[in-house]
C-alpha cells in the first residue's frame, strides 16, 4: 500500500473532483493516459488492488492503416473502451484509475472520462515522444493537472530530464518521473508523485 502525505486534507481538493467512498474515505478519480501502445493497460494491471477491468480486444487486419504500429513490437491486443482499477493510498483516500484508449478514433470518449477527474498521469514512450503531443494537448484542453511518467521499456535509453522537458514543452513545475509499467512499486511511485503534486496545487 502506498502512503500519501499524512498532513494532506483531501477535502481541500474540491468536492467536484471526487465522489464519496466509504464513511471515512474519499474516492479520487485519476486518468491514466498516453498514446497508443504506451503501456496504460499494463500500468493499471500492475498496481490495481482489485481485478482490473480491461476492454482489450485482439487487433485485426481491420486496424491496419489506422493504428500506427511503428516502433511497437509484439502487440496483439488494444483497448477499445477503457481500463479501470483501484488503489488505496491511505485510510482516507482511494484512487479510482481510468485508462483511456490511445487511438485518435476514440478521442470522443475523453470528455466523459475527464469529467470529475482530479488529474492525469501521462505515460510517455521515450522513443515516441512526438506521439505524446496530442495527448498532452487534450489533458490541457480539459484543464487537468498532470504528471509525466516515462515508461522505460526493455533496452530503451534513459533520457535526460531537462531534454525531456524541452522536447515535451513542459512547465517547470510539471513532475517528470521514470517508471516501469510492469512493476508494482515503480507504478505506485509514479502515482504517488502525481498525488503529491495535486495536493500541492490544491493548496
Amino acid at each position: 500500500m502506498v502512503s500519501a502525505p499524512s498532513s494532506a486534507e483531501p477535502a481541500r481538493l474540491g468536492a467536484q473532483a471526487y465522489v464519496r467512498g466509504g464513511a471515512d474515505q474519499t474516492a479520487v478519480k485519476i486518468l491514466v493516459v498516453g498514446h497508443f501502445a504506451v503501456g496504460k493497460t499494463t500500468f493499471i494491471g500492475s498496481i490495481s488492488e482489485i481485478e482490473p477491468l480491461s476492454t482489450e480486444e485482439t487487433m485485426t487486419r481491420a486496424g491496419e492503416g489506422i493504428d500506427d504500429l511503428k516502433g511497437v513490437t509484439g502487440k496483439t491486443t488494444t483497448t477499445v473502451a477503457m481500463d479501470f482499477g483501484r488503489l488505496t493510498i491511505s485510510d482516507r483516500v482511494v484512487l479510482y484509475l481510468f485508462g483511456t484508449p490511445g487511438q485518435t478514433r476514440f478521442v470522443q470518449m475523453w470528455e466523459d472520462m475527464a469529467r470529475g477527474a482530479l488529474g492525469a498521469l501521462v505515460l510517455v514512450d521515450p522513443e515516441r515522444l512526438a506521439d505524446s503531443f496530442p495527448v498532452i494537448d487534450l489533458i490541457e484542453h480539459y484543464g487537468l493537472d498532470y504528471a509525466i511518467a516515462v515508461n522505460h521499456f526493455d533496452g530503451s535509453p534513459l533520457r535526460d530530464e531537462a531534454a525531456l522537458r524541452e522536447a515535451l514543452d513542459l512547465l517547470q513545475d510539471t513532475p517528470v518521473v521514470t517508471c516501469d509499467a510492469r512493476d508494482e512499486q515503480s507504478s505506485a511511485a509514479a502515482l504517488t508523485t502525481l498525488v503529491r503534486y495535486l495536493l500541492d496545487r490544491a493548496r
